[in-house]
């Protein structure tokens, strides 16, 4: 009888030892648990340690205190009738003093977030055309954002951030926008090319006309400084020679620059073959032509004025 007192003894003393140490709970840090007595909400569990009320209390649950991350992808049409799709990156948490609504009040917050997004998408996407849901990311985000805020804090979550990651339409509508970008900026281009041309054409003209005034210049300077020569070595000749009369002084000249011509083409070795009459008579008919050819010039300008 005493050894079965005492193993009945052994054993309700290890069944309550067991009891004790299962009723001591432990919560990691970021999470909370939630105790509940006879199946009715009791009270929130910090992380630690912690008590609960053997075979009465019992943890129904583990609810995480950290920052959430939901990818969503929605797709949509524009006001130009483009389809598109907006990956959105939704990252909540629940609020510490709310997790009785957190945990009771949603049974699966993903699909929640996701039908808001979709609704604030919905109607805002569609009345945009394509270039301004571009340069609206930002304030589609924040709509989102906004509109969260104010319906999920009824089931204890707090939005932390919403992202709009990208803007991605159609495979042939980017295709055809990157064709356009392309042509416009070629249209840029030939453009300048254009304006670079017009002024090389234009500064060339300019250059081409200012040198042709100044070979014009030159020539007349050259004209003016033989004829002004000219008329000092007739005088000189007149001086040195009793008798001679301007006409034979230009003959002379002639003459002198005739074979000066003939000096010039005998020493140019790229010059081809010229025949040239070049008898005395040939030489002086040459000469004669030439000065009455100038006299006649001369007495027509005098006419003239």
């Amino acid at each position: 009888m005493d050894i079965v007192a005492l193993v009945l003894l052994i054993a309700i003393g290890f069944i309550a030892l067991i009891t004790i140490l299962g009723s001591f709970f432990t919560v990691s840090t970021s999470q909370v648990a939630v105790i509940t007595r006879f199946g009715k909400f009791l009270r929130v569990a910090e992380a630690g340690l912690n008590w609960k009320t053997p075979y009465i209390d019992r943890v129904a649950g583990l609810v995480s205190l950290r920052v959430n991350q939901i990818a969503l992808t929605m797709e949509t049409k524009t006001k130009d009738n483009v389809f598109v799709t907006i990956p959105i990156s939704v990252q909540n948490r629940v609020r510490p003093e709310r997790v009785y609504d957190a945990f009771y009040k949603l049974s699966d917050p993903v699909a929640q977030i996701k039908s808001y997004v979709e609704q604030v998408i919905l109607g805002h996407v569609p009345s945009m055309t394509l270039d301004e849901v571009f340069a609206s990311q930002s304030s589609i985000a924040a709509a989102v954002k906004q509109e969260l805020d104010s319906d999920m804090a009824a089931f204890g979550y707090e939005i932390v951030n919403v992202l709009v990651t990208d803007i991605v339409p159609d495979a042939k509508v980017k295709s055809a926008m990157n064709d356009i970008n392309a042509a416009q900026r070629e249209q840029v281009a030939a453009q300048a090319r254009g304006e670079a041309d017009k002024i090389l054409v234009v500064k060339k003209a300019e250059a081409e006309a200012e040198s042709k005034a100044l070979q014009g210049q030159g020539i007349a300077n050259q004209r003016r400084a033989i004829v002004e020569g000219l008329q000092t070595s007739i005088e000189q000749f007149q001086k040195a020679v009793d008798g001679a009369t301007p006409r034979d002084v230009m003959q002379l000249v002639l003459v002198t620059q005739y074979f000066d011509t003939l000096k010039a083409i005998g020493e140019n070795d790229k010059t081809n073959t010229l025949f040239v009459a070049h008898s005395p008579a040939a030489v002086k008919e040459v000469s004669d032509q030439i000065l009455d050819s100038m006299l006649m010039a001369q007495s027509a300008s005098v006419m003239s004025r």
